[in-house]
């Protein structure tokens, strides 16, 4: 696994996109009914808001997951919880698996994220706020070092219709390194989102 990012193009990216996020196992990222146009409208919004970007995660040069970071204080996070300085948010999304499945493959991924996240001298913490039913993204969260803090209630933002209970969850620089152990990168996965 060699795993690189790049900016999404939200034009041509978006049948990929809309291939992953409409089906069941996407569920928590909201966009099951939605059309190939909805992804192409969702991810120029995102590209020219200046707060936020969505990358395609590769490995080896193929698409392999969908990571958004975000500024918090730009964000409905902004009024449940107090920004600090260094955060940054984070959505991460894998692809559906298009062979047999590689054990661990969703914690590599997620220690790539956060060594990309970390790369930035400015982020001191990380911040994520999945649905409170997603179990199998939470057991991965803690995985890499994130603590969980508390439930709490997002407003229904597009292309949700409903809004969000989520698990806010923090992970700093520190908690992160801590995870990194030979032991981890043969762990079995625990998101069942192997490749």
């Amino acid at each position: 696994m060699s795993f690189t990012f790049r900016p999404v193009d939200p034009v041509a990216d978006a049948p990929l996109l809309h291939s992953w996020v409409s089906r069941p196992y996407a569920r928590f990222w909201g966009m099951l009914s939605a059309s190939v146009d909805d992804v192409v409208e969702e991810y120029s919004r995102i590209a020219s808001s200046g707060h936020h970007q969505a990358f395609l995660g590769l490995d080896g040069g193929e698409p392999a997951f969908l990571m958004e970071q975000y500024q918090p204080g730009e964000s409905p996070l902004a009024d449940v919880y107090e920004v600090q300085p260094g955060d940054t948010g984070m959505h991460l999304l894998v692809a559906p698996p298009s062979g047999e499945p590689q054990p661990g493959f969703t914690t590599a991924v997620m220690q790539s994220v956060m060594t990309h996240l970390f790369e930035d001298p400015q982020t001191e913490r990380v911040v994520v706020e999945p649905d409170a039913r997603n179990h199998k993204i939470h057991v991965l969260n803690e995985r890499v070092g994130f603590r969980p803090e508390r439930v709490v209630t997002l407003p229904a933002v597009e292309p949700m219709e409903t809004h969000k209970e989520a698990l806010l969850s923090f992970c700093t620089r520190a908690d992160f390194l801590a995870t990194l152990t030979p032991v981890l990168a043969s762990a079995t996965d625990p998101a069942g989102e192997s490749r």
